[in-house]
This record gives C-alpha cells, structure tokens and sequence, in this order.
C-alpha cells in the first residue's frame, strides 16, 4: 500500500532504467535538432552560450521536483505532488495541462522531429506532408505498441537510446569539431574562430535574440519527471527516482552544451547553414558527407522514437493516475491495469487515439498544428510553476511525514525561490511576445474546456466523495477512493 493505493503494477524499473527514461524525455538529441535552426537565425551562434543558463535554471526546479518524488513517489507525479500538498481541484488542473502537453507534444515530436528525418534516410520526400503523416503515424502505432506489450520493453528500448543520444549528439559534434579544426581553412567562408561563439545576427533586436536563443535550451531541457511518472514501477523508488532525475538534468545539461559548441564552430558557411531546413544536418554532410551522414542521422531517429516510447508510457501513467481518483469521464476503464501485460491498455489506447486525431487535424491545418506545437514550449513551465507554488505554500506538510532518502534540508528555500523566480521568467518569456500569443490561446482555450468538466461534473463528484484521493474509511482504519 503506497499512500492509500494498493500495489497497481510490478515494480521492475532500477536505477538505470529509471535514468534512462528521464534522460531519453529531456532528449537532447531531439531538442538540439528540432530547435537548433531558431536559436541560430535569431541570436547567431552566441545562442550557444544561452543553454547552460536554462541547464541551471532546470537544475534548480528538478532538485526541487526530486524532494517531492522522495516523499511521494506515484504515477502521474505532478498531478499527485500538486493535490496532495495543496487540493485536489489544484492537482486536477495541473494534470490537465499534462495531458494536454503529452496530446500535442507527442504528434509534434512525431511529424516535426522524427518524420522529415526519416524521410531524408529513406530517401522519401521530406516535404510531401502525406509523406510525413504516414511515417508520423507508424512511429506513434510503434512507440505505443511497444508500452502495450510491458514496460520491460519499453525500458529496453530507453536503455539503447541512452547510447544513441550521445553518439548522436555528442559523438557527432565532437567529430566535426576535430575535422574542423583540423581543415577549417577548406571551408566555403575560409574558416572562423573560437571568436565565432561570439557572433550575434545583427538583422534581429537583441532582446529578441535572446529570447530566441534562450529557446534551444528551454524548448529541450524539460521531463525530467517522467521518471517519477512511472514510480509505482520502480524498485526503492524513493531513492532511485530522484537520484534518476537529478543525474539525468546534469548530463543533460554537460553533453548538451558539448553538442551545441561543436556543432557550431562546425559550421562551413553560416547563410548556407540558416537556410538549410535541418542545420545539423547540413554541417554533418559538408564534414562527413551524405553516406556517413545518414548513418548518424538513423540514431538520431532511433532517439525520437525512444522518446515518443517513454512519453507514450509517462503519459498513460498520467491518464492511470487521474482516472484512478475518479477525475475523468471513463475513470473504471482508465485505470485498468491488464494482468497479462501489467500495463494500463486502456490508458495507452485512449492516449494513443488522442495523438493521431491532432495529427490529422494539425496536418488539414498546418498552420493549426504549428500553433499547437509552439503551445508545448509553455505548458510544461506552467505545470512546474504551479507545482513549485503548491512546494513553497505548503512545504510544512512534507516534514509531517517524516525524513525522506533525499532532502534539500535548509537550502529548500533558497533554491525554491530562485527556480520560481527562474520560471516566471521563462513563462514571461513565452507567453508576453506577439510571436507567442497564438500559442497562448491554446493554452487557455484548454484550460477552458478542463474547467467545462470541473463545473459540469468534478465538482459534484468531488463534493460526494466519488473522486478525489484516497480518504480514511473509520470502519476500516484504511485509505480509500471511490471511482466514479
């Protein structure tokens, strides 16, 4: 029993599998090559040096996160630390904006990510959208195929993206650094500098340009927690998931930066380079050219698909969480966990079915589907900023249930304070300019909707006792939640 839960699922996630999968959500491959081209035509290559910004930023809200999953290491953790520290009205909020990151985030990563790279592998065209709907719909039926069968599965496919995200990324920079070093003078602008890192566009005003390259490091280094998403199948996950999530931050944020630098000085000719539709790309080809290039650009698509792999189980795990207090419409079926598989199916099917519904309305309205995606960038900022809020009100409620395996002690404060200051800048950042506030209508208009259901139908349930968490039962002297 588990926080007034009985035990849901088989606890089968060590140490490494647990790194793996908040390590293969913050995907660093996948963030670098998505956002790299935005961060280099606003700012120039000094975008570089914006990243280990955000990797401390991120830092200081995952110690933070980590505390809270060594108190209550449960499925759907966001969802799960809000409503216990402060209600449950609170929690169902900040799930909601959960589920709505993992419904547009997923088919994002999936059509703008993976399909036009696998695409240029296959030697498809990666500019015939039936194209990359097709190759977006398979990676999602995969990703979610593989969660239906077990999570073992699922961890066995994270634990080999840990090796490709870095021979992706890193192994790839630190290549062409070498190779650029060595013949820098055989490039088309003959060759630049360490002096190069210093570079700034002069077509863009500068505060703009640092919000734009500020975005590489903010869009990227985020998910940390889904390793406390899936707790409840974690051995000692008390101790294994926060150490997980921290570990996982740091090494994010070092080989991050690593990438980031070689590739940049990498860069044969700068106007070529912004122009291309996959900068990363570009380079790699003039360094290596096309054969090798593609081998590289395999593992890469094998990283996104990991990452669709564990987003697919994190945000199942979500669903499982919220159903199981009775927060949503179908909460019986929702929270089922098939005995054969011990996988939430069910969870995974709606899950699942969410995605290729916005994928194909995003990809009728391309135009819609880029506003979705840009409305991910600022969703998983408000979710840490509500959880921090519900953290520092009321902090007083972890120390009544006793020591923990990791604490923050007498820096909880301090670094409390400076991740909230560091978040209500980045949600300033992304939500205050004109270019953002399509995407912030999105944001709203789900909220919107998860307020519809509370008035309609939560609140009632709430006030009944058939959802919510687990409360004491006086007959039995055990927790218990009724599912609506």
């Amino acid at each position: 029993m588990e926080a007034g839960y009985a035990s849901a699922f088989p606890r089968v996630l060590r140490r490494f599998a647990l790194f793996a999968i908040a390590f293969s959500v913050v995907s660093i491959t996948t963030g670098i090559f998505v956002n790299y081209a935005y961060g280099l035509t606003t700012l120039g290559p000094a975008a570089v040096w914006l990243w280990p910004v955000a990797a401390v930023g991120q830092l200081l809200v995952v110690l933070v996160l980590a505390e809270l999953a060594a108190h209550m290491p449960l499925a759907g953790a966001n969802y799960q630390w809000s409503a216990r520290l402060v209600n449950t009205g609170f929690g169902y909020t900040v799930g909601a904006l959960g589920l709505l990151y993992s419904a547009v985030g997923l088919p994002g990563i999936a059509l703008v990510g993976l399909a036009p790279l696998a695409a240029t592998v296959l030697g498809l065209d990666a500019a015939d959208p039936l194209t990359l709907l097709l190759i977006a719909v398979v990676a999602l039926l995969l990703a979610y195929a593989v969660n239906v069968v077990r999570v073992q599965l699922a961890a066995r496919v994270n634990n080999l993206a840990v090796f490709a995200e870095i021979a992706g990324t890193v192994v790839l920079s630190v290549l062409l650094l070498v190779l650029w070093a060595t013949h820098r003078g055989a490039t088309p602008d003959g060759g630049h500098g360490v002096g190069f890192l210093a570079a700034v566009n002069p077509g863009t005003p500068l505060a703009d340009g640092i919000v734009g390259g500020a975005l590489i490091g903010i869009f990227t280094l985020v998910g940390f927690e889904a390793a406390a998403d899936m707790a409840e199948e974690a051995v000692d996950a008390r101790r294994t998931v926060p150490r997980a999530m921290i570990v996982a931050a740091l090494v994010s944020g070092v080989l991050g930066l690593v990438a980031l630098v070689g590739f940049t000085l990498a860069i044969p000719d700068l106007g070529a380079v912004e122009a291309s539709p996959v900068p990363l790309a570009a380079i790699a080809t003039f360094w290596l050219g096309p054969v090798l290039t593609d081998v590289f650009l395999v593992v890469v698509v094998f990283s996104m698909f990991a990452l669709l792999v564990v987003a697919a189980a994190s945000n199942s795990r979500l669903l499982f969480a919220m159903a199981r207090d009775g927060l949503l419409p179908a909460s019986r079926a929702l929270c089922r966990v098939n005995a054969a598989t011990a996988t939430p199916v069910v969870a995974l099917v709606v899950s699942l079915v969410v995605c290729l519904a916005l994928l194909a309305y995003g990809t009728l309205d391309g135009a819609a589907f880029t506003i979705l995606v840009g409305a991910t960038a600022l969703v998983p900022y408000l979710i840490y900023l509500l959880t921090l809020g519900g953290y520092l009100a009321r902090r007083r409620r972890l120390r009544d249930d006793g020591p923990a395996p990791f604490s923050l002690g007498r820096a909880a404060l301090p670094v409390a304070g400076l991740a909230m200051l560091w978040l209500v800048v980045v949600v300033a950042a992304l939500t205050l300019p004109e270019a953002f506030r399509a995407a912030d209508y999105v944001v709203l208009g789900g909220l919107a909707l998860t307020g519809l259901w509370y008035v309609a139908v939560l609140r009632r349930r709430l006030r009944d006792g058939t959802a919510g968490l687990p409360q004491a039962d006086p007959s039995s002297g055990k927790e218990r939640v009724d599912l609506a």
